[in-house]
């Protein structure tokens, strides 16, 4: 079960967001930012049946550094994954620590599950790479978004063109789900 709570916290460094409209510059415009999210996850590791979990995370993303924090429902932390271009350290409650170069091998090497955290920033903002597909909503802005078989969709709490997404649900069909509620967005200098 921890190993599945790791995977649920791990892939869950998206969310929602309730900031007024003047707190942050338009999405296309956000490079570095901070935000608190609940998340839910659902997911069937091989010849398992599904499992499901939630809890909290606080992320900060600064150009290629991520440091995301995961805490059960109650806030107790359970991993601190500290991600950095040359190497990627996860950091357990118990104080274990388990590094790798690469941040998606360190998180499938702990929970037996590849999850595409180099790529989570970009999809957080809805910035695709250049081998995915992006549909719009009726705003213009992210409404889905597919890569490497991945869906990502996008929800939001106005019709602001500029908007960052409120929800997100992460998905691979019949692997993964993980839904994310940002509480807060914030920029980062």
């Amino acid at each position: 079960m921890a190993r599945f709570f790791l995977t649920l916290a791990f892939s869950l460094l998206v969310g929602c967001a309730s900031v007024p409209p003047a707190a942050l510059s338009p999405r296309d415009e956000v490079r570095n930012f901070s935000l608190d999210a609940r998340f839910a996850l659902r997911a069937t590791l091989p010849g398992q049946t599904a499992q499901s979990s939630g809890g909290r995370l606080s992320w900060t993303h600064r150009h290629d550094n991520d440091l995301i924090q995961v805490a059960n429902p109650l806030g107790y932390g359970v991993a601190e994954i500290d991600a950095k271009p040359t190497i990627s350290r996860l950091r357990t409650a118990d104080g274990k620590v388990r590094e790798s170069a690469d941040p998606d091998a360190l998180i499938e090497d702990v929970t037996g599950l590849r999850l595409p955290v180099a790529r989570l920033p970009g999809w957080l903002l809805g910035r695709p790479s250049t081998d995915a597909r992006i549909e719009t909503d009726s705003f213009g802005r992210p409404g889905k978004l597919h890569e490497a078989g991945w869906l990502v969709d996008y929800f939001y709490d106005d019709e602001r063109v500029t908007s960052l997404p409120v929800r997100l649900t992460i998905s691979r069909p019949g692997e993964i789900e993980i839904k994310l509620r940002i509480e807060e967005w914030r920029e980062t200098p």
